[in-house]
């Protein structure tokens, strides 16, 4: 097992990296966020085009933050030879000990800042899929009521619907044939 070497001397060098690469993530992450609020609101004004146009920023978003999660692991590979520990073992405990003070202190704070946007992010993204199932549940009712859903209807899950015998009957709301 590789035993955990602690620095005398701060690496000032990798501080401002850290530092840096977490202000990146903080940007990307505040984006990210602003995106999925906007959509959630599209998706509650019924703005199709706004959801959709939305839904590629979101897209395009997720790949520059691809960028900067390989920026991270490269970023965390370092630290973990200097510690001599795997890269993905480096925690945020792990690299303060090649900061001065000031810098592991600031690291802390912005990394704690970065998980309560990424919590916000996903709780508001879920938000969204439940408003979206329920539109898209509400649409499937509707086509079934005016004869147009048929066996292309599908349920939340995404599974198709099994065609039931009423639907092959007459397509009325109240059957007053006796």
């Amino acid at each position: 097992m590789s035993e955990l070497v602690l620095q005398e001397q701060p690496d000032i060098v990798l501080s401002h990296q850290v530092i840096a690469h977490l202000e990146a993530q903080l940007v990307a992450a505040r984006r990210l966020l602003q995106v999925v609020l906007e959509q959630g609101a599209a998706i509650r004004n019924r703005d199709v085009r706004g959801v959709v146009q939305l839904t590629g920023v979101l897209q395009a978003e997720l790949k520059r933050r691809q960028l900067i999660e390989n920026e991270r692991l490269a970023l965390l590979q370092r630290a973990g030879t200097r510690l001599g520990v795997p890269g993905g073992s480096v925690t945020l405990a792990l690299l303060e000990t090649l900061m001065d003070p000031e810098s592991a202190q600031l690291a802390g704070a912005r990394s704690s800042e970065l998980r309560g946007l990424l919590e916000t992010v996903q709780r508001e993204h879920h938000v969204n899929r439940a408003l979206m199932s329920q539109e898209l549940a509400f649409l499937d009712h509707l086509l079934k009521l005016a004869g147009i859903g048929g066996d292309e209807s599908y349920n939340a899950g995404g599974d198709r619907l099994a065609t039931t015998a009423a639907q092959h009957t007459g397509r009325r709301v109240f059957d007053l044939e006796v």
